[in-house]
This record gives C-alpha cells, structure tokens and sequence, in this order.
C-alpha cells in the first residue's frame, strides 16, 4: 500500500544536517521564540501575549498538559514551544473568503502540513459541498442545520462519531459529551486513545485510578527521578526546570531512552545566571540507552533485583497490597538471557539502576509514549508500577507515578466524561442531574472508529480540535476512511491536513483560541482546565478575536444541541452559553471531585482532584480494594535480520502534528523533515550510507486485511546514536507505517513505538 506524499518544500536530498546544537536544551530557544512571536504576531502583541502565558490572571497555554508551580510564578512562565504555540494562534494571518477563492480542493490536498498550518486563523464558517471544488462561506445557522440534517437522518445514532482533541475546555468537553450522550450514542473517541490510554487502563488495574500519583513540589522533593520513553526538551520542556530544581535539591535523575535527547543530558535555564552565562546543568546522572519495547523486561530484572537484596517495604506490601506473592514467584524466574535480547543493556548497568532504587526513600517514575504505544504497554507499566509498590512509593512526599500528559486539558476531558465506556457512575449522575437518558453500549475508540468509517458503519465525522488524519495510525486507510463519510465537520482555528481529506460533505467551524476573550452575555467568561497533575484552574483570553465571526467551543456546543435535540430537550443549553458558571455548577453536580467548583476554581491556583492513593494510601477502586501487583509474561521484540524497529516521534519545531517549522535544532536536522535515524553499526551491516534517501516498509504478517506492507517514500538517513537495532522518524510522515489492526492489548493503542520496518535503495 504506497501513499504519495504531498508536495514536498525541498528535495530530501537536499535536508541539511549538521552536529546538534550541544546537548544542552533551554537558551537558544529564547530567541527563536520570540522572533517566531514577531514574525506571527509583531512586537507590542508578542510582549503583551507572552506576559499572560500561563500566568494566574491569563491564559493556560495550548501546548502541553505541565503544571505550573503552586505559589510564585516567574515573569516569563513559559517554554520555547509554549511560545511559538501561542505565536500560531494568535497570529495575524487570516484564511478566509478570498483564500479559498483562489485555492481549490487539489491545491490544498497538494501542500505539507507545515504550508497549511502557516496560513493563519480560519475567519468564518465554510462548506465543501458535494461535488464542489472550493470550500465557501456558510452562516452559522446554517450550518448547525446541515449537521442537524445529517445526524437525524441516520439510522441510528451509533453512526456517528463525536471525537475530541486535548485543547478543549472543561466546559466545552463536558457539554459535548452531554449533547453526544443525549444524542443517543458514546462513540466519544479521543487523542487519549492515541497516546496514555495504556497508563490509565495498567493504573486502574493496579492502582484504582487511571491518573499519576504525584504532584509538581513531589518532584522538587524527590531523590530519585526516572525519566522514560520521553524527550521533555521538545515535549514539555517546562518540565527541565522542574527537574533542575530537583537536581539542586539533591536528586538523582535516572534516563531510560533509546536515543539520548538533548534536555535530558544538560539543561541551560534561561531564567537564571548559571543558564545564562554558564554551561548549565547536567541532568542524567545515568544515561540508560535501551532497546525500543525493553521497558517491561528492564523493570521485571529490577523487581528481581530488589527482592534478592531484600530491599522490599514490608510494612507497605502487607498493609496496602494484593497479589505480592504471585509477583514474587514471577519475578524470581526471571530469564535473564531474555532481559539481556529485550533491553540490549549490560548486567552491570542493570543493577547499578536497581541499586539507586534500593537506596532512595523518595522515588518517582515519569514516563509517556515511548512505553506506551507498544502491543505490550500496559503490563510494561504495570511492571513499573510494581517496583513502585515493591518500595513503597505510593501515598508519601516525594514518590510516585507520573505518566506525563503531552497536551493540555487531556486529562480533563477524560475527567469531563469523554470516554467511550465511562462508569455506571457517571451515566446514572447525568441522568439524575438533567432528567435525560443517556446509552450504556460503549461507543468506539479512535481505532474502532476508523474501522467504522472505513467499512460503511459510520456515516458522520464530527472533531472538536485536533487534526484527525494526521494524528492517526496508518494514513491510507484513514483518509479512505474518512472520505467514506456523509459529512465530516471540523471545530478548528487553523487550517490542517483534516480539511483536505473530506466526507463527501465538509464543514469547518472556526472557534476561539485560548488567548482570546470570550464575551457572552453575562459578560466576559473563563473556562477551565486540568493539568498534568489533577490541578484544575482558570484560563481567561485576553486578545480581540481574530474574527467577529468567530464563536467559542461553548457556544457551538450549545447551538448544535439545540438544533439537533430540539427546543423542548431538558438540558438547558441556551443559558449555558450565556454563563459558564451555570455549566460548572452542573459538573460540581456530577463530577466526583469538584464540588463548590466555581468558588474553588477562583482561588488563585485553582484545586487538586482528589486522589485516594496519593492522599490516603486507600485503594479502594481496584477489585481487591488494596493496590495489585501483577505477574506478567515477558515480552522480547524480536525482529527479523536485516529489519530494524521504528518509533515515531516529534521534531522540536513541533507540537503533536502542529509543525511550527522545519527544523530539529537538538537532533541537527535543518530544512526538512523526511528522515530516518538509524544508528551507524545498523547503517554499516545493513549496507546503507549516511545521507542516502531510501523508502522505508513496514512489515507486519498478522495484518487481518492481507496488507501486510506498508511504504512511506522518500525518507533521508541520518547516521545517529540511537540504540542499535532501533530507528526513529518523524510523525505525521511516518503514520502511514503504522498498520490499523496493530494495537496495545487492553488498550487499543496503536503500536506507533514497534514498528518492524526494512530499508530500500530507491530505484
């Protein structure tokens, strides 16, 4: 299966690549964000924007889900990407009337995602009419009607599907899941499903709660930290100084990662001298460069380890756990040949990391998607868990569980109810609080969707944010998919790859951005957001909108229910939009955790959610009532000679499929993003040359649809220190790679991690 590329902005051949700049992350990321803020925004508007990021009176920042520290703030409470995040929404270049005038459907399907992002903020409603081959304006009304139309006119409401990106609000997230529920269906797929749904579904089981377990003063107070499957220097580089201060305090930093990523080496602050004038801080005390997917069999030799040296909280385990004896037995077998093949770590190595175990009183494990996007994500994070249990880590200063949430609100719109299988729990709440009745059959998940859509069994495509085509697996048959529905509708501010590849009729409603004021008619309103640590707070835009033709995700929500459920429905979904502070007082009805929700959203930091692991040391919402071990079967990738395994991951001029530009600054690639790293041994005995452009397959036997190779062309190789056996490239580019049918047991990740792939010479 071969999916041409869309027109490329250099020869691949041409993609410079040169030494990284020092593996330090921090300082040459001021300047390239603000000249990045001019060039979008211009002086005055960076300077008064970039002020409010993330700061208790502004806005939240649409990047990543990090928290910000509770208490004092710094002046410049950002990151480089955070900026240049920010920068893109609030630009000043305009898509509208006259652009789509003079681009037709096949122009656009023609240029990179990186061209149509940079066109600026969409400025009013338009439709793509069957047949038609420009997009044209819409009114408002009218286009809650088209949709309307095609909702009511299916056969039933399970052939629609309703997804969400991480960016939208808590208020946005819990009327959409309200209207969806009320229109009779729970197909709520989400990013989550893309990314950490193999840490909320392994936590559950073992912890009770699908959430970390720690808080952003644990880290400053920790003595040892573990990093894994992560690149926070270009993910969430906030986190660098979160570490930093962990570091001054003492702390040791342990980094588990197949190729070694600049801001986990040395970190240069630029809000401090040392940063500025000195070389900055060295992070990883230990540099642990270990085979894609090795992760469960690392932890399993550890929890091995610790046991031989007797080095167990006794009084935790038989206190506060279940199962402890089963995971002793497991652990004692393990196959240590089989540690060796899967991780490609020394023995020495190995137990130098179970020594700092032993010997921290405080530990905290962070991890994202390099551990859990692989068919065996969820028992590797359950093994972590394990060693975590095994120390006693849970319910104490400084410990815990930290799968870091890659984009803001993620983590809140789960809390908000998307989810296709939310809890009896939830259902009979909404019910009771809007005297309505919602579905129990669990709706589809992203992957279920696009098969769905892919054989006739879902007719409609409706995404609040996000950028669909792009973020999903296997591209082919997800664009297939998609242009086998009725209608596909977009709620969006720009421009991106999912509305050039339409149903057979296309919407796009432009909405507000985060960085602007959202005047209703109670006046003008906040929404609110849940960071990466269960701390719930306000965000208030403050700029002009881009449009006056623009409206807010609240305000779509609620006119799209109305037109769809009718004047008559319960939920009162005009006054709603006139006032969120109505729609909290509902969520502090049906939510658990957020009573008296709007008088404790305005304390200045906002409020934590409870967790009872984290606050009590009480399990309760597990099976057993305690926290569980787990006794896993070890998974080895074994991967046939002359192939390699692929991850995707981001560049650094990038964020999830929003490419900000084309250059990977930490890793030395400039002016393009079709590359493949692949370690200089595997180059050598693979017959392949540094520079060489080549197509890369993917191979996967078991594919149920007979495909069982996938091609991506034209992709440059750069010779890099990634583990050997192990290769990387950027996504979007490299999803095409990723078979559909290819996902993490329990929960339905796509395997975007372990990807068996060869390497051909282009003819």
């Amino acid at each position: 299966m071969t999916r041409k590329p869309p027109q490329q902005d250099v020869d691949e051949s041409q993609i410079e690549v040169g030494k990284p700049k020092g593996w330090a992350a921090g300082i040459p990321g001021v300047a390239v964000s603000l000249k990045r803020g001019v060039e979008q925004m211009g002086l005055t508007r960076t300077a008064t924007t970039l002020r409010l990021l993330n700061q208790r009176e502004g806005f939240d920042c649409p990047g990543c889900a990090w928290p910000e520290p509770q208490g004092h703030r710094k002046l410049a409470e950002f990151c480089e990407n955070g900026a240049k995040a920010v920068a893109e929404e609030a630009t000043r270049r305009r898509v509208g009337r006259e652009f789509f005038a003079e681009h037709p459907m096949a122009d656009l399907a023609d240029k990179t995602d990186f061209w149509l992002g940079q066109q600026g903020r969409i400025t009013e409603p338009f439709v793509l009419r069957d047949g038609a081959t420009h997009y044209e304006p819409i009114a408002w009304d009218a286009a809650f009607r088209l949709v309307a139309e095609h909702l009511n006119a299916l056969a039933s409401p399970d052939e629609a599907v309703f997804y969400t990106s991480g960016r939208t609000s808590n208020e946005a997230a819990f009327l959409y899941q309200l209207m969806v529920r009320s229109y009779g269906t729970n197909n709520l797929p989400d990013c989550s499903n893309m990314c950490h749904e193999s840490s909320g579904a392994a936590l559950s089981a073992t912890t009770g709660i699908g959430k970390g377990s720690v808080s952003i003063n644990d880290i400053h107070g920790a003595d040892l930290i573990v990093v894994m499957g992560q690149n926070p220097g270009t993910n969430h580089p906030r986190m660098l100084s979160a570490l930093e201060e962990a570091k001054g305090n003492g702390a040791k930093i342990v980094a588990i990662n197949p190729l070694p990523e600049a801001g986990l080496m040395r970190f240069k602050n630029p809000q401090n001298v040392r940063g500025l004038v000195g070389k900055g801080t060295p992070l990883a005390d230990e540099f642990v460069q270990i085979k894609l997917g090795g992760d469960q069999a690392l932890f399993q030799a550890i929890g091995c380890l610790l046991l031989s040296w007797g080095a167990e909280d006794t009084e935790f385990i038989e206190k506060y756990t279940h199962g402890f004896d089963d995971y002793k037995a497991h652990v004692a077998e393990v196959d240590w040949d089989s540690v060796d093949e899967a991780t490609g770590l020394s023995r020495e190595q190995i137990e130098l990391v179970a020594r700092m175990f032993a010997d921290s009183e405080r530990t905290i494990v962070c991890w994202a998607m390099g551990l859990t996007q692989h068919k065996h994500s969820v028992p590797s994070i359950q093994e972590i868990t394990n060693v975590v249990l095994l120390r006693g880590m849970i319910g104490k200063p400084g410990a815990g569980l930290c799968p870091v949430r890659g984009h803001s609100n993620v983590q809140g719109d789960r809390t908000m109810g998307i989810w296709e299988k939310m809890p009896e729990k939830f259902m009979s709440a909404l019910e009771q609080e809007f005297s309505i009745r919602v579905p129990r059959k669990h709706g589809f998940d992203t992957v279920a969707a696009i098969r769905a859509m892919r054989d006739g069994d879902a007719r409609v495509f409706f995404a609040v944010g996000g950028n669909f085509v792009a973020a999903s697996p296997d591209t082919t048959v997800t664009e297939k998919a998609m242009r086998g529905c009725d209608l596909t509708v977009h709620v969006s501010t720009k421009l991106n790859r999912s509305h050039v590849v339409t149903g057979r009729v296309a919407l796009i409603l432009p909405t507000l951005g985060r960085t602007e004021s959202d005047l209703q008619h109670s006046g003008e309103q906040f929404v609110t957001v849940e960071d990466s640590m269960s701390v719930v707070h306000r965000s208030r835009g403050r700029l002009t909108p881009a449009s006056d033709h623009l409206l807010s995700e609240v305000s779509i929500v609620c006119r799209l229910a109305r037109e769809v459920l009718g004047a008559e429905h319960p939920v009162p979904w005009e006054g709603f939009e006139k006032d969120y502070d109505t729609i909290r007082d509902r969520i502090a009805n049906v939510v658990p955790g957020c009573s008296d929700y709007n008088t404790r959203v305005r304390q200045p930091d906002g409020f934590v959610l409870p967790h009872a692991p984290r606050d009590a040391r009480e399990f309760n919402a597990t099976k057993s009532g305690k926290a569980n071990f787990t006794a896993n079967e070890l998974t080895v990738l074994r991967v046939p000679e002359g192939r390699l395994l692929l991850q995707t991951m981001r560049s650094h001029d990038q964020y999830n499929t929003t490419i900000y530009g084309l250059d990977d600054r930490y890793r030395g690639v400039k002016d393009g993003r079709r590359v493949v790293f692949v370690s200089p041994d595997d180059l050598t005995s693979l017959g392949f040359t540094d520079g060489e452009v080549v197509d890369i397959v993917s191979e996967w036997p078991e594919d149920p649809t007979g495909v069982t190779d996938r091609r991506a062309e034209s992709f440059r190789i750069v010779s890099y220190p990634t583990a050997v056996g192990c290769a990387a490239a950027y996504f979007p580019e490299a999803n095409s790679l990723v078979p559909l049918d290819s996902t993490a047991t329990t929960s339905n990740t796509p395997t975007s991690k372990s990807i068996v792939v060869r390497l051909e010479h282009r003819v």
